[in-house]
């Protein structure tokens, strides 16, 4: 780190924060006036580009984790992190270091004209590209931020290949009110002469994907689930695989993941298919229906945690809790950013007899729990309480656990943790700390 930049800053987390009140600021000229001065470095990278509402960060783990095993050094980035910045940007699984992170935020600051203002999001994106261009990488899988048409990550103009997963109603203040509207966002990540894949979505939102990449003259495939064989393998287009992450909407993520690895194989790069399986078993995705161990007050239960923020991911969750413990009481640990539609997820997710325990989250768009504990009392047959931490409602809601309840094997109740991918953070941090 520079001098100057090493007296006002103890660390990459504390330089980046002050890049916060800048805010979320869609566009591409600020991005490509600061990769420019730093010598564009993203023209260097073979990108795989992966938009959409829900999925691209399940596809991104099946993608890295698969082109890892057939020997690519394999850069991803991801957004956001649920402990530290630097997980943001990775190189075979392994997070950029902090020293290296330093290093390559003081290229960056060093590349930031006086009068330019670049938001958080477009420096850390900056760093992405200068670090894995700087690591040699074999290839990078890039999840956009926010949309695509107008997102940091756009500036690759070069693509080997796109993805578009799961559209839904998200971030509808930046990216319109409509599926059609927030699809056109996302398909502005489709380029010329690079072939597109799309999951199957809403007719509304496939008509303009397609519309778009005619537009453009590239060739796309429409991709329908895999099959479910058992518990843990999948089956897609005649080829079998092992699926270990949880839930019915990884059918079609890991559907996804294969046409694209399939796209890259036809095109020449050497990816076999026992890499391919032994990719796919061995992909991890943290705070997605992960299952963890925790204990309090003497008491240890396992918890899911899932990030769900939206109605769409709402219903999958409730989807998949409702069909793994049908008889089981649910306890829903929820807390929800002001800027997402509470009284839809809310309404999804809970059912009368639930148990409910709303909680804020350490951000500054959090839903007060007294708000959230409103909404939710319309669809609960016992009010719930409202929690000024998120160890206080841990406390309630273990305190709720029926004296059988043992572990994920023998419940009688289930603990759930969702609605937010910043209240995963929050709990993370309580969780590593015991």
């Amino acid at each position: 780190m520079s001098p100057k930049l090493a007296n006002q800053y103890q660390s990459s987390e504390q330089y980046l924060a002050s890049f916060d009140k800048f805010g979320i600021h869609l566009g591409l000229d600020r991005i490509k006036q600061l990769i420019d001065a730093l010598g564009n470095p993203h023209q260097q990278i073979p990108v795989i580009h992966i938009a959409g509402t829900n999925g691209k960060g399940s596809v991104c783990a099946f993608l890295l984790s698969i082109l890892k095993a057939a020997g690519y050094r394999v850069g991803r980035y991801t957004s956001p992190h649920l402990r530290d910045w630097r997980e943001r940007l990775s190189i075979n699984g392994e997070w950029i270091s902090e020293q290296d992170l330093l290093l390559t935020l003081e290229q960056v600051n060093a590349a930031i004209v006086p009068d330019q203002t670049p938001t958080q999001f477009e420096v850390i994106t900056a760093a992405m590209w200068l670090y894995f261009a700087q690591q040699d990488v074999d290839i990078a899988v890039i999840e956009t931020g926010l949309g695509g048409r107008l997102d940091a990550t756009n500036v690759c103009d070069r693509p080997l290949v796109c993805a578009i997963t799961s559209i839904g109603l998200d971030h509808c203040q930046q990216l319109g009110n409509t599926l059609g509207a927030i699809a056109f966002e996302k398909a502005g990540i489709i380029k010329p002469e690079c072939p597109v894949i799309i999951a199957e979505n809403d007719p509304e939102a496939i008509a303009v994907l397609q519309s778009v990449a005619a537009q453009r003259n590239v060739p796309i495939s429409v991709v329908s689930a895999a099959q479910r064989i058992d518990l843990e393998t999948a089956s897609w287009q005649g080829f079998t695989y092992p699926l270990p992450l949880l839930g019915k909407h990884q059918l079609i993520n890991s559907a996804i993941a294969i046409a694209v690895i399939q796209s890259l194989r036809d095109r020449g790069w050497l990816i076999s298919e026992a890499a391919m399986r032994d990719g796919m078993a061995a992909t991890q995705w943290d705070g997605r229906l992960q299952w963890m161990e925790f204990s309090l007050n003497g008491k240890t239960c396992q918890i899911l945690i899932d990030g769900a923020h939206n109605v769409a991911a709402a219903a999958y969750l409730r989807q998949f809790v409702d069909e793994t413990f049908p008889k089981q009481r649910k306890h829903w640990i929820v807390g929800i950013l002001n800027t997402k539609d509470q009284a839809g997820i809310l309404k999804t997710l809970l059912n009368n007899d639930d148990l409910c325990y709303p909680v804020p989250i350490s951000n500054p768009a959090a839903t007060s729990s007294s708000e959230l504990a409103q909404i939710a009392s319309k669809y609960l047959n016992n009010p719930p309480k409202t929690y000024a931490s998120l160890n206080l409602a841990l406390e309630d809601a273990f305190g709720d656990l029926q004296p059988e309840h043992l572990h994920k094997n023998e419940l009688q109740d289930v603990v759930i943790l969702c609605g937010s991918l910043y209240l995963v953070s929050d709990f993370l941090l309580i969780a590593e700390s015991n």
